[in-house]
């Protein structure tokens, strides 16, 4: 049984795997955490004791806490949901600008806003992506190292393991978790290490391959997404412009890339639940035309979908088709997360939204125009949802129309 001891190790693992590997701080470079829950204060210091270990010269922290957000909801007034203290991401913008390293800490609670008014809800999402989106255009440039990381919550755990107490149920999520981060590992920084290096390795092959669109087949998707000219597959390491290697997900088992916004036809069907905005979304699916979804469908949490795709005229299009082998070391593990970093990392998975730049060629570079003259997609958000499986066939499509396997029954054909 996993006891406090336990849980301090697994902290300073966490901490340490975070400064070293995923943001590499740099000597003197500042360290700005955004952490999303008051519970994970123990990690928070964890990893503030660490960076200056490592020689930040200066860590700043900004709380924010899941139960203040369902509060508002109870008790603010129903016409002030559009109305946002610009200053948090105003001090995020500009600890990016002037070059410091950038932590996101979350741990959501996948039924935070179950059962609120979805108008509201759609309201406080746009306002916020709104006032993010500047954040999401430097992050979408690798302007400076970023990291995401999700450590367990109360909340969060207890959706997962609804059978199990509350403090059974934390414990059961952390060792899902430390095996997923291979915390459990002798040395999790060079498991790490090697990880990001094969994953680089595939999206080089990928990206020389130069597919002009990829084939997904299977568990109820049939869908042809083109890929622009230029494209380029991104996995494990990450470079700043500046030069400095990263990892900005904790855990990664994918390979990246976007998809030409106006070349996807097809349909395609979740295989696992999507938590945005505090509610779930179960049993979806989505048909394109030209790029655009056209139709959808849900078992649970339609409207939150419907509220999804509304939020700003492109969050329709795609921003990202990511390829991930049924047999990565999360999905081994048989567990839905309800947490899109991990579930993610099981699964093949799209992306509604936001394109990276640095996945096509040149892309840092263009302005938004000719961004989207070039096939990427500007929007407000970037959400991913999972639709691999054991079942999954993917085929590189030529310029030529000829075709080769690049997955086969959800694992890798050119291993």
């Amino acid at each position: 049984m996993m006891n406090d001891n336990n849980l301090e190790s697994i902290h300073e693992k966490f901490a340490r795997l975070i400064c070293e590997v995923g943001l590499n701080l740099q000597p003197e470079q500042k360290l700005f955490i955004w952490a999303n829950q008051l519970e994970l204060a123990p990690l928070v210091q964890q990893i503030v004791k660490r960076a200056y270990q490592n020689g930040s010269r200066l860590v700043s922290v900004l709380w924010n806490d899941e139960g203040l957000v369902r509060t508002r909801f109870d008790h603010a007034p129903r016409d002030s949901f559009a109305e946002f203290p610009a200053w948090k991401t105003d001090a995020r913008f500009k600890a990016i600008e002037q070059g410091d390293a950038v932590l996101w800490i979350g741990g959501d609670d996948p039924d935070l806003l179950s059962g609120y008014d979805s108008e509201l809800i759609s309201t406080a999402g746009r306002t916020y992506a709104t006032h993010v989106k500047p954040i999401l255009e430097k992050i979408a440039t690798n302007a400076v190292q970023w990291l995401v990381v999700c450590p367990p919550t109360k909340a969060w755990a207890k959706a997962v393991f609804p059978h199990l107490s509350a403090g059974e149920a934390e414990l059961s999520l952390w060792k899902a978790v430390n095996k997923a981060c291979r915390l459990d590992d002798a040395s999790p920084e060079n498991s790490w290490k090697e990880n990001l290096d094969e994953l680089a390795n595939r999206g080089a092959y990928l990206t020389a391959k130069g597919y002009d669109a990829l084939r997904l087949k299977g568990s109820g998707t049939d869908l042809l997404v083109g890929l622009p000219q230029g494209h380029i597959w991104i996995g494990g390491w990450d470079m700043t412009s500046g030069g400095v290697r990263f990892c900005a997900n904790i855990p990664t088992e994918e390979v990246f890339t976007l998809p030409h916004r106006e070349r996807v036809e097809g349909t395609v069907r979740a295989t696992r639940p999507l938590s945005f905005r505090g509610n779930l979304i179960e049993d979806f699916q989505l048909t394109f035309k030209k790029g655009k979804v056209v139709e959808i469908s849900a078992g649970t949490g339609e409207e939150a979908l419907k509220g999804l795709l509304e939020t700003g005229p492109n969050a329709s299009y795609l921003g990202e088709v990511a390829l991930v082998p049924h047999q990565s070391p999360i999905s081994r593990q048989e567990l839905v997360f309800l947490n899109t970093l991990y579930d993610e990392n099981a699964s093949n998975h799209l992306a509604l939204g936001n394109a990276y730049r640095v996945s096509l060629e040149g892309g840092s570079e263009m302005s938004e125009e000719e961004f989207m003259a070039a096939g990427g997609n500007e929007s407000l958000v970037h959400v991913d949802f999972m639709f691999g499986s054991g079942e999954m066939d993917v085929d590189g499509v030529m310029a030529d129309g000829r075709s080769e396997p690049v997955m086969r029954a959800g694992e890798w054909a050119f291993d």
